[in-house]
């Protein structure tokens, strides 16, 4: 590793801010720093997923990957926010894991310090990858590694709730129409929308289709469809049409007050699909819509399978087969099943739907879906989204309008 490259490192580790969006949930990591084993016929895999334990179906699905390769796997498991630094700190030490498999707002963070190979480097086939998810694991014009699936927001929806209060859902287009449709409920006596406005990451994950969706840009915060997009959260509060809870909800107790049957809508992601199951009501899923109509873009949540750089660069052939078996249509059809994900390819959606034909309003938000990164943000998203957060946190707890609000984030990012 060259003087100019360890430098890069050296700040990725100093000011490495972890973006995650509570899209799955882990526990804690089994096992410490895994090595990479000086046997040649030994590659090692990390991982974000220690719930799943060496008898579980992923673990042998890296298993029997290494035995189609031809080696055997060595393979660590780490909280989501304990990956990123042991990969920054593996790479400075020349011992980077083989394959290594990363929350996708990470990527750009990882690539850019230069602990990632490029899909030029590796030859790693991403033909068949969906554009707009492949956009999350891009830097510079490079491609680092492949999605092995995506979730994202939509909103959630009580039928009873809303036919109680006289709302077809086919009705709901736009955001006049749904602001219309939680009018209607708040009149009925029930509970508008819940989501969450934390001032974490989960807060900017949250408002970001409702910040895409009206036209506004990550690099322009302050401007008229950004502040009309604020706005529309600052109104529904002030209406009732949503609580002042939604200020401290994580995604979490969100959905908790959506499953207490009283709200209409709820905006949440797809890993509440086992929770939606067991609510004790009927609900349905629609992408969030944009200001006009239409689809608005969610941000993707999911891991991208990455390979570090390695001072041996023979390794890369195998690594490849390594991760070309684990993203392979045929495993990324049960992968994507126990992960709660939609899969990144439409050849795997597809039979993803004809497996479970709820998943379809999913698969179409995923489609419209965009990474937190993608417009070559790369690092600087992380700066952006905090100043995206506390600027919502400011509206909507009433100490700056959502103009004033989001005029200081945009100063402060530049």
């Amino acid at each position: 590793m060259n003087t100019s490259a360890r430098r890069r490192l050296t700040a990725a580790i100093l000011t490495v801010v972890t973006v995650t969006a509570g899209a799955t949930a882990c526990s804690s990591a089994e096992g410490g720093t895994s090595t990479k084993a000086a046997d040649s016929g030994t590659y090692t895999i990390w991982d974000p997923y220690p719930q799943f334990d060496k008898a579980s179906s992923w673990a042998k699905l890296l298993d029997d990957c290494g035995s189609e390769a031809g080696v055997k796997i060595k393979r660590t498991a780490f909280d989501t926010s304990d990956l990123t630094n042991k990969a920054l700190l593996a790479a400075q030490q020349d011992n980077s894991a083989d394959v290594l498999i990363v929350d996708n707002p990470v990527v750009s963070t990882l690539a850019e310090a230069g602990v990632l190979t490029t899909t030029d480097d590796n030859e790693l086939d991403t033909s068949k990858v969906d554009p707009n998810l492949l956009a999350a694991g891009q830097s510079g014009g490079k491609t680092y590694g492949t999605p092995i699936g995506a979730n994202t927001l939509a909103l959630y929806y009580n039928k009873e709730v809303l036919k109680k209060a006289g709302v077809d859902i086919a009705s709901v287009k736009d955001w006049k129409s749904l602001t219309a449709a939680l009018a209607k409920v708040k009149k009925a006596g029930k509970k508008g929308i819940t989501f969450s406005a934390i001032g974490t990451e989960e807060g900017s994950f949250q408002f970001l289709p409702w910040f895409w969706g009206s036209g506004a840009q990550l690099t322009a915060l302050d401007s008229d469809q950004a502040v009309s997009a604020l706005s529309l959260w600052k109104d529904w509060l002030g209406k009732g049409y949503a609580p002042n809870s939604v200020i401290n909800n994580t995604q979490t107790t969100s959905w908790q007050e959506f499953a207490s049957g009283d709200y209409a809508f709820a905006e949440n992601g797809t890993w509440q699909l086992a929770n939606a199951e067991k609510a004790g009501f009927e609900y349905g899923v629609i992408p969030v819509p944009g200001a006009s109509g239409g689809d608005a873009a969610a941000p993707t949540g999911g891991e991208f399978v990455t390979i570090p750089a390695q001072g041996d660069t023979g390794r890369y052939a195998t690594s490849q087969k390594l991760v070309s078996c684990l993203t392979s249509s045929q495993n990324l059809l049960e992968t994507d099943t126990t992960l709660s994900y939609v899969a990144p390819t439409g050849e795997v959606q597809d039979k993803q739907v004809a497996a479970n034909p709820g998943l379809k309003p999913w698969v179409d938000a995923v489609k419209a879906a965009k990474g937190r990164t993608s417009d070559d943000l790369g690092t600087k998203y992380p700066k952006i989204s905090e100043q995206l957060w506390k600027a919502v946190q400011s509206a909507l707890s009433g100490s700056a309008s959502p103009k004033d609000a989001l005029g200081s984030a945009q100063s402060a990012v530049k």
